[in-house]
C-alpha cells in the first residue's frame, strides 16, 4: 500500500463523517424541532420510550445526538431519570439503521434492478437531485431536504473510497497479522472503544470496519470484539456532556455507559463460554459488511430486551454511583434550566425552549402589573412581596435569555427560527421594563398605604379607566408577542395614543381639583408617578408590537412606520384610534 492509497483512504474517511454530519443536520433541520418536542411529551411507558428512541436516532443516524439529548432533556427537568432510560436502550437500537445502509456496498448480481439497489449506483443521482434543489431551490425545506441527499451521497462516496483504497491491505501479511491480533476479545473490544471514542460515532466507526471487510482479511472472531468496543466508547459523547450538569443528567449518561458496559460483559462471556464448547465456525470466516450489520443488531437488539425487565435497576444504579449530597437543594427556577447549552446542537429545539421561557416572562410581567394596580386601591403586604419577586425573576430571566439567544443566533438557523430570535432578542428588554414600571407602581401603593393616603371618589373612578386602558395593552400585546401577530400587532399603536391621550386628560384634571381644593399636592404626585408608569408600559407595549412587525417585514424604518401609521391619511389608524377613545372614556 503506498503513499497515495493512503492518502485516497484518508480523503474517504474525510468524506463518510463529512457526509454523516451533512446528513444529520439535514435530517435535524427538516424535523424542524419536531424530534425533540415527541422526546419531550414522553409518558412514563418504558415500551413507546424504546421505540421512540430508536425511531429518532435512525432518522438522525447518532444515537450520541440522542443520548446527549436526553442528557439535556433531564438537565433541564422536562423529563425523568426513568423517562430517559427508554430513550438511552433505543438510541441503541436505531444506531443500527446506519450500518444495515452502509450494508447495501455489498450486494452482488448483475440484474439493472440489484445493480440500482447499489448505493454506489443510485449515490449520484440523489447527488445531482440534491444538489439541484440546494442551488435552484428559493424554499429553505426544499433545501435541507436537497442538504440531505447530497450528505447521503457524500457519505456513500467516501464509503466507497476508503473500501477501494484499503482492497489492496488482503495481499499485506503485516496487516493480516494486525487483525489477528484483534481476535484477541480484549483487545479488539479495546480498539474498538478507542476508535468510537476518538471520532465519537458508533455508526462512522462501524461504517469504517465494514469498509475494512472489503478486503476480506477481517474475520468474525476479529471484528465481533470491535464492535462490542464501539458500543462502550460511544458513551463517551454522553458523559463528556454531563460535565458540570446536574445530578440526574449525569445520572443519565451513567445509565448510558451501564447499559453498554454490562450489555457488553454480559454478551462477551455469555458467547466465549459457549464457544469454548461449541466452536463456533463461522469466527473464521470472512466478515462482510451485512454480517456486521447482523452482530451489530444482535447486540443491541439482545442488550436491550435483556435490560427491558430491569430498567428500574438501572435507574438505581445510576443513582448509586452518583449520589445526592445532603446540602444539595433543587433549583428555585425550573424555567432557566431549559436553557441548556447541549440543546444549542439543535438550534430549532433551543429556540423553542427560549419561546418558553419568555412567554413565562411575558405572564408574570402581567401578573406584577395586574397586582401592581389592584394595590392601589388593596394594599397587601404578601402580593406586594410577590411584586417584588417577579421583577427579580424577570431581571434574571433577561440576563439568561440575552446570552443563550445571542448563542443560538450564531447557529445556523431556518428563517422563522431566525425571526423569533430577533423577536425574543428585541422585545425581552421592554417585558423587563415593564416589571420595573410595576415595581414603581408597588412603591406609590405602598407609599399611599403607609401615609394613610387616599384618591378622591373622582380620581379613583378615572384612573380605573386609565388602568384598563393599560392592562388592555399589555394583555394584547402578550397574546401578539407569543403567537407573532402580526395584524394584531398593528392594534396596539392606537391603543397607545389613546392612553397618551388619557394621560394627559387625567393630569389636566387633577389640576383643576387642585385649584378647587378637592385634592392634594402629595397625592398629585404619586398620581403623576402612577401615569407616568403606566404610559411608560404602553410605550414598551409599543416597542414590542412594532419590533415584531418589523422583523416579520424584514426590516424598515421604525420611526417612518409610526409616522405613516399616525397620519391622516391612514384611515384605519383613524378609525381604531376613535374606537377606543370611545371604548375608554373618562366619567
Amino acid at each position: 500500500m503506498d503513499f497515495f492509497s493512503v492518502l485516497s483512504m484518508i480523503g474517504g474517511l474525510a468524506l463518510f463523517l463529512f457526509g454523516m454530519h451533512v446528513l444529520g443536520e439535514g435530517l435535524a433541520k427538516v424535523s424542524g424541532g419536531r424530534l425533540e418536542k415527541i422526546l419531550e411529551t414522553l409518558t412514563s411507558n418504558i415500551f413507546k420510550a424504546v421505540l421512540l428512541g430508536a425511531g429518532v436516532t435512525a432518522v438522525i443516524q447518532s444515537s450520541s445526538a440522542t443520548t446527549v439529548m436526553a442528557v439535556g432533556f433531564v438537565n433541564s427537568g422536562i423529563m425523568k431519570l426513568e423517562q430517559a432510560v427508554g430513550i438511552i436502550m433505543g438510541a441503541n437500537v436505531g444506531t443500527t439503521a446506519t450500518s444495515w445502509i452502509l450494508s447495501l456496498t455489498g450486494i452482488e448480481g448483475e440484474s439493472f434492478l440489484i445493480q440500482m439497489l447499489k448505493p454506489s449506483s443510485f449515490s449520484p443521482i440523489l447527488a445531482i437531485i440534491g444538489v439541484f434543489m440546494m442551488l435552484f431551490s428559493k424554499k429553505e425545506k426544499k433545501q435541507d431536504i436537497g442538504s440531505i441527499l447530497v450528505g447521503f451521497a457524500v457519505l456513500m462516496t467516501g464509503m466507497d473510497a476508503m473500501s477501494a483504497a484499503v482492497k489492496p491491505l488482503a495481499d499485506v501479511p503485516e496487516f493480516t497479522s494486525i487483525l489477528t491480533a484483534f481476535s484477541n476479545p480484549f483487545l479488539g473490544m479495546i480498539a474498538g472503544t478507542i476508535l468510537t471514542a476518538v471520532i465519537q460515532s458508533s455508526s462512522a466507526s462501524v461504517g469504517i470496519l465494514q469498509a475494512l471487510c472489503m478486503t476480506g482479511a477481517v474475520t468474525y472472531g476479529s471484528a465481533l470484539p470491535i464492535i462490542m468496543g464501539q458500543n462502550i466508547g460511544t458513551c463517551v459523547t454522553a458523559l463528556l456532556s454531563a460535565i458540570g450538569a446536574k445530578k440526574n443528567a449525569q445520572r443519565t449518561a451513567c445509565m448510558h455507559l451501564y447499559f453498554n458496559l454490562i450489555g457488553t460483559v454480559v454478551f462477551m462471556v455469555g458467547f466465549y463460554l459457549i464457544n469454548g464448547f461449541v466452536h463456533f465456525s463461522f469466527l473464521a470466516e470472512s466478515a462482510n459488511p451485512a454480517g456486521i450489520a447482523v452482530v451489530h443488531s444482535l447486540f443491541n437488539i439482545g442488550a436491550t430486551l435483556l435490560w427491558l425487565p430491569f430498567n428500574k435497576y438501572l435507574v438505581k444504579l445510576a443513582c448509586l454511583t452518583v449520589r445526592d449530597k445532603e446540602e444539595d437543594k433543587e433549583e428555585a427556577n425550573q424555567m432557566l434550566q431549559l436553557l441548556d447549552a447541549r440543546f444549542l446542537d439543535s438550534p430549532s429545539l433551543a429556540i423553542e425552549h427560549c419561546k418558553r421561557v419568555s412567554n413565562h416572562m411575558a405572564e408574570l410581567v402581567k401578573e406584577a402589573m395586574s397586582t401592581s394596580i389592584q394595590l392601589l386601591t388593596n394594599y397587601d403586604e404578601a402580593a406586594a412581596e410577590r411584586v417584588v419577586e417577579i421583577e427579580n425573576i424577570v431581571d434574571a430571566y433577561e440576563d439568561g435569555l440575552g446570552t443563550y439567544l445571542v448563542k443560538v443566533g450564531s447557529r445556523h438557523l431556518s428563517e422563522k427560527d431566525s425571526h423569533t430570535c430577533s423577536i425574543l432578542l428585541q422585545c425581552i428588554g421592554d417585558f423587563e421594563r415593564i416589571s420595573d414600571h410595576a415595581l414603581n407602581i408597588m412603591e406609590s401603593a405602598q407609599e399611599v398605604h403607609d401615609k394613610g393616603l387616599a384618591f378622591s371618589p373622582k380620581a379613583q373612578n378615572e384612573l380605573a379607566v386609565f388602568q384598563k386602558a393599560v392592562s388592555d395593552i399589555l394583555d394584547k400585546t402578550v397574546s401578539v408577542f407569543k403567537t407573532e401577530d402580526m395584524k394584531g400587532a398593528e392594534e396596539i399603536e392606537p391603543l397607545e395614543e389613546v392612553i397618551d391621550y388619557l394621560r394627559a386628560e387625567l393630569k389636566k384634571r387633577h389640576v383643576k381639583r387642585l385649584r378647587k381644593g378637592k385634592c392634594t399636592i402629595e397625592m398629585g404626585f404619586v398620581l403623576s408617578d402612577v401615569t407616568t408608569n403606566c404610559e411608560r408600559v404602553s410605550d414598551h407595549c409599543s416597542n414590542i408590537a412594532v419590533s415584531i412587525i418589523q422583523i416579520l417585514q424584514d426590516g424598515y424604518d421604525t420611526h417612518e412606520y409610526l409616522e405613516n401609521m399616525k397620519s391622516e391619511d391612514n384611515q384605519q389608524f383613524t378609525e381604531e384610534y376613535k374606537a377606543y377613545k370611545k371604548m375608554y372614556q373618562l366619567p
